[in-house]
C-alpha cells in the first residue's frame, strides 16, 4: 500500500518556511516586500477560484499580490501594454498571466507569456527560462511551478533520483517537457511518452518514478505501474458521480485506488500537486525579489568591464586621447552597475537618462563613501580638479576594484567655446565621449534655457496686460467661461489662499477680491529675473526689451545671463525629486509688487509649465570614463553666483548603486573657499548627506603663482619661474594651500591633498608640498600623475582616500541658518576668507532688511565673489590679510533656497573672451563641416 505524498501538508511546510524567510530578510532590508502581479482577462469562474487561492496564500506569507483584471473585450495590444507596465514596475518581482485568456478578441497566449520579462516570469513559461532549463543552465533560470512542485514531492519521499528510470506522460510546455528536463538534470534517466508512443503500458512499467500529465481521467491503470514506483499525478479531471451533491467529483490521470496498492508513494487528487503549484509560485516570487535586491541593490561588487588604456608619451591632445578609446555601449554599462532596463532611457548608444525610481527601489540600502574634490584658489595655470576627479574614480575602479561613481557637472557651452574649454577632464583621465559631454549632452541646459525664458516672457506679458486691461477683462482671461462653467485651477486656488481669500467659486468674488487676485502690480525696478543664453555674448549684458510696435511703449532695460547661472539650474542641482522641484520652481521670487510683496512663479501661474519643461532634465545622465567606470553628469550651476555643484539626485542615486563599500566622488566648483564651502553649507544641508573626505587639488606651478610668481597669459610660454625649481617662491605660495586645508578641517572632514604633478616639477618641489600639507592639517598628501597615466597614476591617491574615509566623521556646518543674514555673511568672510570683517553697503542692507521682513532670514548663504582670490579682490593671491569685504548687493534665490550676496565687482553675466581656434583648440580639430 502506497504512502501518501500530501501536497497540502508539504505546501504548508513550504509556506511556513517562506513566511519566516521573508520576515528574516526584512530584518536585513526593512523595505523588502516581494510583489506578485496576476493578470486575468475575462471572468472565468475556475480562474477566479485559482486567483483567489493565490492571493490568499500570498498574503499569508507576506507577499504583496495584485490582481490585474482586464475585461473580456481586452485586445492583445492592451494585454501586452499591461504586461509591459508591470515589467517596468520595480515593486513587482513576479508576473503571471492566468490562462486560458477569456477574451472576445484573438490573443496569442504564447506571445503574451513571452512578453513577460524573464526575470519576472515566475510561472517559468518564457522561452528564455525554458531554454535555460533545457540546457541545464540554472543560473538565473526560473523553474515552472508545477514541475518544481512535483520535484519537491519526489524529494520528500526520500528516494534519490540519481540513476533512477523516470517516465513522464505528456510533453506540454507547462508540465511534461520541463518536468522531463528537471528529472534529467537531477540525474534520472528519462523517457517522455505522448499520444504517439507505442507500447505505452510496457514503457510505464519500467518507471521507478512516474509523472503523469496528460489530462485523461484515470488513464493509468494499476497493472501499468512498477511495484514500489513513485507516482506523481498532475491531472485534474471532473467525472460524473451520483453520490456527490454536485453530481461530479475530481480525479487525476491515474486510477488512484488501483495504483495505490502497487506504488510505494502516490499523490492524491485533489490535495497533491495542486497546492504545490501555488507554493512554488510564491517561492519563485520571493527568490526573484531577493535576487533583485542582491543583484541590483548595492550589496555586491559589480562585474565591471574595464577599458584598457594605451598611454602614449608625450600625451596627445585631449580630443585625440578621447577619440582613441572606444566607449562601451551605455546599455551594457547600466547593466554592469546594476541598473534595471526600465530605469534607463538610452540617448543613442553612449549616454542615457536614469530614472529617479532607482531611489525608491534601493531606499533600504546603505550609502557608499562620499568624497568631494576641491582645490586651492584657481589660477590661469589650472589645478586639474576635474581631471583629478576622473583620475581618482578610474583608480578606485581599476586599481582598487571598488564600486565607484563620479558625479560631475555638465559644462556650459560658454566656457566650452571660450578660453576655459570643456570640462570632461584631461589627458588619460576624461569622461567620454568627450564631444557628447561638452556639447548639448541630452539637452538639460536647453530645457533650463526654455523654462527660464518662458518665465521671463510671462513677467513681461503679465505687466503689459495689467497695464492695458481692466480688472474684469483680466479676470475673464485668467478664469475663462467654459460652456457656462468657470473654475479656478489648483495654482489659482493657491494664489487665492496666499492673499487670504477662501472662496473657491469664481462667481462669488467681489470686485475688490477680483482686483487683488488679478493684479500682481510688479514693480519693474525690483525684477531680478533675467533672460539666459548658453553662449558667452558680451553684447547681451545690457539690453532693452519692448521695442516692438505692438508693445505700446512698454520698454524696460534688462540683461542676459549665461544659462547655467539661472536659478532653475540651481534648483535642478538642489532638488530631491519631481514634486520638490515643482514646489521650488513655484517659490522662485522674480521681483516684488509696488507694495513690497514678493511675486513668485506660482503667482504668475507658470510653475506647472516650468516643471513640464524640466521633467526629463531632472534625471541624471549616465556616461563613462576612459577606463569604463560610470559617471553621472547632471546640473551645472556656476560657483561664483550659485553653489557650483552637481546634483543631489545624482549623488543620492550613485551612493545607493555603489553600496556600503563603494565610493562616490563629486567635484565642487572653483576653490575650497567657494565650491567646497557651498557644498558643505548648502548642498549637504539640503541633501542630508554626510561627506567622508575632501580631496584638495594643488599644483606646484599654481602655488608658485600664489607665492608671487609672474603673471601668466594664455597662449604665451610660461615664465622660467614655473618651469625651473624655485623652492622659495613655492613655499610662500603654500600659504594658500594651508588656508584651504584649514577651511576643510573647519567642517570636521579629513583632507587628502592631491599634488597634481607636471613634468616640470622637481622632486624637491613636490616633496616640499607633500610635507607642508601633512604638517598643516592634511590627513595625507599624495603625488598624482593621472593626466599622463590614467587611473594607475592616481592609485596612491585612491588608497589614501580609502584610508581617510575609514576615519570617524565629525562633520559640522559652519553656521546656524537661524543666525541673522549679516552674521552668516560675516562668519563666512572671517572664517573661510580670512577677512577682518565686512562692510555692508546701503543697497545691500536695504535688501537684507527686505528679505528679513519677507521671512527669508533662515536660509543658507551663497557668496558671489571672485574665484581668483581668497578675498573679494582677484589681484590678491596667496593668503591675503588685513582686508574688509564689501557687500555690494544681496539677492535671493528662494526656489533654490539661499541668499546670495555680491562681493566686490563680481558679475552675474560671467562673460568670457570667445576665441574659436585659440581658446579651444581641441574643438577646432572637428571636421570643417561640423564647425
Amino acid at each position: 500500500m502506497a504512502n501518501i505524498l500530501s501536497g497540502k501538508d508539504v505546501s504548508e511546510e513550504i509556506r511556513t518556511k517562506l513566511k519566516s524567510d521573508i520576515e528574516s530578510y526584512k530584518e536585513k532590508c526593512p523595505s523588502f516586500l516581494p510583489g506578485l502581479a496576476i493578470v486575468q482577462v475575462g471572468d472565468r469562474e475556475d480562474s477566479n477560484v485559482y486567483i483567489k487561492q493565490k492571493l490568499k496564500n500570498a498574503d499569508t506569507v507576506g507577499i504583496k499580490a495584485t490582481h490585474v483584471k482586464l475585461p473580456q473585450t481586452t485586445t492583445q495590444t492592451e494585454v501586452l501594454q499591461t504586461v509591459e507596465k508591470l515589467n517596468n514596475d520595480p515593486s513587482v518581482h513576479g508576473i503571471i498571466v492566468q490562462l486560458p485568456l477569456d477574451s472576445s478578441n484573438e490573443i496569442d497566449s504564447h506571445l503574451v507569456t513571452n512578453a513577460i520579462k524573464p526575470g519576472k516570469d515566475v510561472d517559468g513559461l518564457h522561452e528564455s527560462n525554458a531554454g535555460k532549463l533545457s540546457r541545464g543552465d540554472f543560473d538565473g533560470c526560473i523553474f515552472p511551478c508545477t514541475p518544481r512542485g512535483c520535484l519537491e514531492l519526489i524529494k520528500k519521499s526520500g528516494v534519490s533520483l540519481a540513476g533512477k528510470n523516470a517516465v513522464v506522460l505528456g510533453r506540454s510546455k507547462i508540465v511534461g517537457s520541463p518536468m522531463a528536463d528537471l528529472l534529467k538534470w537531477n540525474h534520472a534517466t528519462v523517457t517522455v511518452c505522448h499520444s504517439k508512443t507505442q507500447n505505452l503500458p510496457d514503457i510505464v512499467k519500467t518507471a521507478d518514478i512516474l509523472v503523469v500529465a496528460i489530462g485523461k481521467a484515470e488513464f493509468v491503470k494499476g497493472n501499468w505501474v512498477k511495484p514500489g514506483a513513485i507516482v506523481i499525478d498532475c491531472g485534474i479531471n471532473s467525472i460524473p458521480d451520483a453520490t456527490k451533491k454536485s453530481g461530479k467529483r475530481l480525479v487525476g490521470d491515474v486510477a488512484y485506488e488501483e495504483v495505490k496498492s502497487v506504488a510505494s508513494w502516490i499523490t492524491p487528487v485533489p490535495g497533491g500537486v495542486g497546492p504545490m503549484t501555488v507554493a512554488m509560485l510564491l517561492q519563485n516570487t520571493f527568490e526573484q525579489a531577493k535576487r533583485m535586491v542582491e543583484k541590483c541593490g548595492g550589496k555586491g561588487d559589480w562585474n565591471l568591464q574595464l577599458l584598457p588604456l594605451n598611454c602614449k608619451t608625450p600625451v596627445p591632445s585631449d580630443l585625440e586621447v578621447a577619440q582613441s578609446q572606444t566607449p562601451k555601449n551605455v546599455e551594457l554599462l547600466a547593466r554592469e552597475v546594476d541598473l534595471l532596463p526600465e530605469e534607463v532611457d538610452l540617448y543613442g548608444k553612449k549616454k542615457a537618462k536614469v530614472s529617479l525610481d532607482v531611489l525608491k527601489r534601493l531606499q533600504g540600502q546603505k550609502d557608499g563613501k562620499y568624497i568631494v574634490v576641491t582645490g586651492i584658489t584657481p589660477t590661469p595655470l589650472g589645478e586639474g580638479k576635474s581631471t583629478t576627479t576622473i583620475g581618482l574614480v578610474q583608480a578606485l575602479g581599476a586599481a582598487l576594484k571598488k564600486n565607484v561613481f563620479a558625479c560631475v557637472r555638465q559644462p556650459s557651452q560658454g566656457p566650452t567655446f571660450g578660453i576655459k574649454g570643456g570640462a570632461a577632464g584631461g589627458g588619460y583621465s576624461q569622461v567620454i565621449p568627450m564631444e557628447e559631454f561638452n556639447l548639448h549632452l541630452t539637452g538639460d541646459i536647453h530645457a533650463i534655457t526654455a523654462a527660464n525664458n518662458l518665465l521671463a516672457a510671462q513677467i513681461e506679458a503679465r505687466m503689459f496686460h495689467e497695464s492695458t486691461q481692466k480688472d474684469e477683462d483680466l479676470y475673464r482671461r485668467l478664469v475663462p467661461d467654459n460652456k457656462g462653467k468657470r473654475a479656478f485651477s489648483k495654482i489659482q486656488i493657491k494664489r487665492l489662499q496666499k492673499i487670504g481669500i477662501t472662496k473657491t467659486d469664481p462667481n462669488e468674488l467681489t470686485p475688490e477680491e477680483i482686483n487683488r487676485f488679478v493684479r500682481l502690480d510688479i514693480d519693474p525696478a525690483t525684477i531680478t529675473w533675467q533672460r539666459v543664453l548658453d553662449t558667452n555674448d558680451r553684447f547681451l549684458r545690457k539690453i532693452t526689451v519692448g521695442q516692438g510696435p505692438l508693445e505700446k511703449g512698454h520698454t524696460r532695460e534688462c540683461q542676459f545671463d549665461i544659462a547655467v547661472a539661472s536659478e532653475i539650474m540651481a534648483i535642478l542641482a538642489l532638488t530631491t525629486g519631481l514634486q520638490d522641484m515643482r514646489e521650488r520652481l513655484g517659490q522662485m521670487v522674480v521681483g516684488t509688487s509696488k507694495a513690497g510683496v514678493p511675486v513668485t512663479a506660482d503667482d504668475l501661474g507658470v510653475s506647472g509649465a516650468l516643471t513640464v519643461l524640466m521633467k526629463d532634465a531632472i534625471r541624471p545622465n549616465l556616461m563613462q570614463t576612459l577606463e569604463g567606470t560610470p559617471v553621472f553628469v547632471h546640473a551645472g550651476p556656476f560657483a561664483n553666483i550659485a553653489h557650483g555643484n552637481s546634483s543631489i539626485i545624482a549623488d543620492k542615486i550613485a551612493l545607493k548603486l555603489v553600496g556600503e563599500n563603494g565610493f562616490v566622488v563629486t567635484e565642487a566648483g572653483f576653490g575650497a573657499d567657494i565650491g567646497m564651502e557651498k557644498f558643505f553649507n548648502i548642498k549637504c544641508r539640503a541633501s542630508g548627506l554626510i561627506p567622508n573626505a575632501v580631496v584638495l587639488v594643488a599644483t606646484v606651478r599654481a602655488l608658485k603663482m600664489h607665492g608671487g610668481g609672474p603673471t601668466v597669459t594664455a597662449g604665451v610660454p610660461l615664465p622660467k619661474a614655473y618651469v625651473e625649481e624655485n623652492l622659495e617662491l613655492l613655499e610662500k605660495g603654500c600659504a594658500n594651500l594651508r588656508k584651504q586645508i584649514e577651511n576643510a578641517n573647519k567642517f570636521g572632514v579629513p583632507v587628502v591633498v592631491a599634488i597634481n604633478s607636471f613634468v616640470t616639477d622637481t622632486p624637491a618641489e613636490v616633496e616640499l608640498v607633500k610635507s607642508f600639507a601633512k604638517q598643516n592639517g592634511a590627513y595625507d598628501a599624495v603625488i598624482c600623475s593621472h593626466w599622463a597615466k590614467g587611473g594607475q597614476g592616481a592609485a596612491d591617491l585612491a588608497s589614501a582616500v580609502e584610508a581617510a574615509t575609514s576615519q570617524p566623521s565629525n562633520f559640522k556646518f559652519l553656521y546656524d541658518v537661524k543666525s541673522s543674514i549679516e552674521e552668516k555673511i560675516e562668519t563666512i568672510c572671517k572664517e573661510i576668507y580670512g577677512a577682518d570683517g565686512i562692510e555692508i553697503l546701503p543697497l545691500a542692507q536695504e535688501q537684507i532688511n527686505r528679505y528679513k521682513n519677507q521671512g527669508f532670514n533662515d536660509l543658507p548663504i551663497c557668496m558671489a565673489k571672485t574665484h581668483l582670490s581668497l578675498s573679494h579682490d582677484p589681484t590678491k593671491k596667496g593668503e591675503p590679510k588685513g582686508f574688509v569685504v564689501p557687500i555690494r548687493e544681496v539677492r535671493a534665490s528662494i526656489g533654490a533656497g539661499f541668499i546670495y550676496p555680491l562681493l566686490g565687482t563680481v558679475s552675474t553675466v560671467f562673460v568670457m573672451l570667445l576665441f574659436i581656434g585659440q581658446g579651444c583648440p581641441d574643438l577646432c580639430t572637428f571636421p570643417p563641416e561640423v564647425l
